[in-house]
């Protein structure tokens, strides 16, 4: 992981079609990553479909094209949505950037923690 250590967070994935069907699992942070990550098949059974395929590229800099939904995402008491990876099925699922800002939470480099900005950016 680049520059947050092994911060993991517990964090909800929910089709927003059917807020009855959920993946929970502990997710490791990553502020170098843009998008969240879950096992493909996990987003399957909770009924989230593949909306697209986008090029990423991955922690050794080799490219990879990948499927992605769109899920609700809960984390740390907070709420908000966003693209969701489809991963192999032993992936570690990854909380991404995107994900944190736009709740207000950002990576506190300097002693690899999560803290909450007093206000987030409308600038």
């Amino acid at each position: 992981m680049r520059g947050v250590g092994l911060t993991k967070v517990t964090v909800k994935l929910t089709n927003p079609a059917a807020l009855d069907r959920s993946y929970e699992a502990l997710f490791l942070v990553d502020a170098g990553a843009t998008d969240c990550l879950a096992p493909g098949e996990e987003l399957r059974k909770i009924g989230i479909p593949e909306e697209g395929r986008m090029a990423y590229e991955l922690a050794d800099g080799q490219v990879q094209e990948y499927g992605y939904g769109l899920a609700r995402i809960e984390f740390m008491g907070e709420i908000t949505a966003g693209r969701v990876i489809f991963g192999e099925p032993d992936v570690e699922p990854i909380l991404g950037v995107t994900a944190l800002e736009s709740v207000g939470i950002m990576v506190d480099p300097t002693n690899k923690t999560l803290k909450r900005l007093p206000a987030i950016p409308l600038k």
